[in-house]
């Protein structure tokens, strides 16, 4: 086995050859085949931009974002209800998203950021 000086013992089998390989592994070292699908994972869809725009996002914010509209808009479901029920954090959570929408820092229910404005 090529992986015994190596300080991770966990395996799992090839999803091309069946031959165990490091379960971190990103392709196989014996037939080459790739062991994650990178286009569909959640850590590759945080690096895409949210469908969500901006401009929308910010408008709603800004106007009755102290009720949460902006996040019920990206997904957030359960925050903007949140949101609803204190006021906005009682203005503090409102200006905190205010302000991460203005930055580009602001993210929708899949971790994507919300940055195209229009």
């Amino acid at each position: 086995m090529p992986y015994q000086n190596s300080p991770i013992t966990a395996t799992m089998p090839c999803r091309s050859c069946d031959t165990e390989i490091s379960a971190i592994a990103r392709e196989c070292p014996y037939c080459g085949a790739e062991q994650f699908d990178t286009r569909s994972s959640a850590l590759a869809m945080r690096d895409m931009p949210s469908e969500r725009r901006g401009l929308t996002a910010g408008l709603l914010c800004l106007l009755v974002g102290v009720f949460g509209a902006h996040r019920f808009y990206v997904g957030k479901h359960a925050t903007g209800f949140l949101m609803l029920v204190t006021l906005g954090g009682v203005g503090i959570w409102w200006l905190a998203d205010l302000i991460m929408l203005i930055t580009g820092q602001f993210r929708d229910k899949d971790g994507r950021r919300v940055t195209e404005w229009i």
